[in-house]
């Protein structure tokens, strides 16, 4: 649909079922987050809340809940956009088969931006402490904005066809920031606005940036998709929304998204950081607080009719893993175009995303070989790492097509014994060491610092794997035991104390494996709650992936080095506990969820 703004979209949803209003005052203070929380978890609708705490505006979230919901708001041009997606991966497609692709060229021009200036008085002024204060998790260094879109424009290039809308977190308040003069900015260096910053920084001025809020739901989409090069967002916008884009530059010369339903404007200042976070994020854990670039606040803008749009972070599944599906439902066949040899990636929301990628491609290297083994998926592998934000993945796990034509990333149990039935881990393992993870990631080394390693396989399978575990007599605190799925066994182990004790501890379980039955056992997994984490497919994904660095928390029974490829001839062994230097697991508060559920049993519609 081409909503006008956000307002209009919440109407239509409204009047189609698809949202509810909740009526009674709510206390941003974890309270709006807790509601949040508990509708997304029973897929119910969207919510917009009257009354906020603090406030003069009211605010909606999980309009992404459901990817029927997105499909929804957006049914009137998914096809048209899938389309152009396709057609910017493949330029040539439009030269073959120009017929097949009727009104594509003149949807693509009527989603161009639109400069317009009878905009300026639709916007009213106000103050960062003015609007919704909303706070997720209770050890959240502040108010964040969650669902912002962050606009800049090349120091080198300007224009809003050289610009770039992303979507990273902004702290309203708290920590060292000056209350309606400071605000903070969470960004990767090497994303879009990071880019922009680096050549404002070597020309010693000051980066202006825009953070939208609201606007038609096109808008904050545009802002997280991974778009192909030459396809901006604000046309990307144009084209889901079946609106242009409509902007205006202010007097300061700010670019102002003229449907948005909020602006703030600011500068950024070379080398100017403070103190940000920490915050709950979609790993299931606090990022910590770290320095981040700081913004100097020059005007908070916001329309009549003004709605603050927001969302919550956390273990998922969350809105953000709904938003995912809706994203790889548009994108999903642009990846395997540009990386030869992929049949499909799966980045696993279960294990926060950036974690772990489970991925297909073909093995056509060795017809001629009597055993076949890794080759060509192993480049499909390099080719992933070094992909966009996929280059954040610490475990890879990639099969061959030619295997079983029917297997999917999507299926994780069945895709994780695929592998493990197949692989040889004297030889397939293989290990990028002192290498970038993601900044949200503590179980490296340091901030962004850690390791990745490609987990390969490919020919006929080489183990059964196991059904039952048929050894339980280790002793120590080895005393809880847990078959996971077939060929994963869950061990607790004692708490983690430092590196030392745990080599200790790792060498302890390996003498204490010899002897036992470990056919059929691929991977074994020592953590805090081996019940827990053998629990379900979820929890066994978060927990391995989520709390080890392959480099220094990969272990294997009888494990060597050989021209310095590192393999093992038994199981593998993962040390999945929780480290003295990760980040905190988020957990509820019990006041609030109490006070919520008062909330919830006066209305039997949530």
């Amino acid at each position: 649909m081409g909503y006008k703004s956000l307002a209009e979209c919440v109407t239509d949803l409204e009047y189609h079922g698809h949202l509810i209003r909740i009526k009674e005052e709510v206390d941003p203070y974890l309270e709006m987050a807790t509601i949040h929380l508990r509708v997304y978890e029973e897929q119910g609708p969207a919510l917009f809340f009257e009354k906020i705490k603090g406030s003069k505006f009211p605010a909606v979230s999980n309009l992404f809940g459901t990817l029927e919901r997105s499909r929804f708001m957006f049914r009137d041009s998914l096809p048209k956009v899938e389309q152009l997606v396709n057609l910017r991966s493949d330029p040539a497609k439009a030269l073959k088969d120009p017929l097949k692709l009727p009104g594509l060229g003149l949807s693509a021009l009527t989603a161009l931006p639109l400069k317009q200036g009878l905009f300026k008085q639709v916007f009213k002024k106000t103050t960062i402490s003015e609007l919704p204060q909303i706070v997720n998790w209770p050890m959240d260094g502040g108010p964040f904005i969650t669902m912002p879109q962050v606009y800049t424009e090349d120091p080198d290039k300007s224009g809003i066809l050289n610009a770039n809308l992303g979507m990273y977190r902004i702290q309203l308040a708290g920590n060292d920031y000056k209350l309606n003069e400071e605000i903070g900015l969470h960004y990767q260096i090497h994303r879009g606005i990071g880019v922009h910053q680096s050549k404002a920084n070597a020309k010693g001025q000051p980066l202006k940036v825009s953070i939208f809020v609201g606007g038609p739901p096109s808008h904050p989409v545009a802002a997280v998709m991974p778009l192909p090069e030459g396809l901006s967002e604000m046309t990307f916008a144009g084209a889901l929304g079946n609106r242009r884009f409509r902007y205006f530059y202010d007097d300061e010369g700010f670019c102002i998204s003229a449907d948005a339903d909020f602006v703030i404007t600011g500068t950024v200042y070379p080398h100017q950081t403070k103190p940000e976070g920490p915050f709950g994020d979609h790993l299931g854990y606090y990022s910590l607080m770290h320095p981040f670039p700081v913004m100097k606040v020059h005007n908070v803008y916001h329309r009549h009719d003004a709605i603050w749009s927001f969302t919550v972070v956390g273990r998922p599944p969350q809105e953000d893993t709904s938003f995912g599906a809706l994203i790889h439902e548009i994108t999903g066949s642009a990846l395997p175009k540009e990386i030869n040899g992929l049949k499909e990636v799966n980045a696993v929301d279960a294990a926060g995303v950036h974690p772990l990628l489970f991925a297909i491609g073909s093995e056509r290297y060795t017809p001629y070989l009597k055993e076949r083994r890794p080759q060509e998926i192993l480049t499909i592998a390099n080719h992933i790492l070094g992909k966009n934000q996929l280059s954040l993945a610490k475990y890879l796990f990639i099969a061959a097509q030619e295997d079983n034509k029917d297997l999917s990333t999507q299926n994780l149990s069945a895709f994780l014994q695929h592998i493990l039935s197949r692989i040889d881990l004297r030889r397939d393992l293989h290990f990028h060491t002192q290498t970038t993870i993601d900044t949200l990631d503590y179980s490296g080394t340091g901030l962004n610092s850690g390791s990745k390693v490609v987990f390969a396989a490919a020919g006929e399978i080489k183990r059964n794997l196991a059904l039952e575990i048929k050894w339980n007599d280790l002793t120590g605190d080895l005393n809880t035991i847990s078959l996971a799925i077939p060929g994963i066994v869950a061990v607790s182990g004692s708490a983690y104390t430092n590196d030392e004790t745990a080599k200790n501890e790792i060498n302890a379980l390996i003498v204490a494996l010899k002897g036992h039955d470990l056919n059929g056992i691929a991977i074994i997994v020592v953590c805090d709650d081996a019940p827990f984490v053998a629990k379900n497919i979820n929890n066994l994904v978060w927990v391995t992936f989520t709390r080890s660095n392959p480099a220094t928390d990969i272990h294997g029974v009888d494990e060597f080095i050989k021209d310095k490829h590192w393999g093992c001839e038994g199981p593998l062994i993962i040390d999945a506990r929780k480290k003295p230097h990760h980040a905190p697991e988020l957990i509820k508060d019990e006041a609030v969820e109490k006070r919520v559920d008062l909330i919830m049993q006066k209305r039997e519609n949530i």
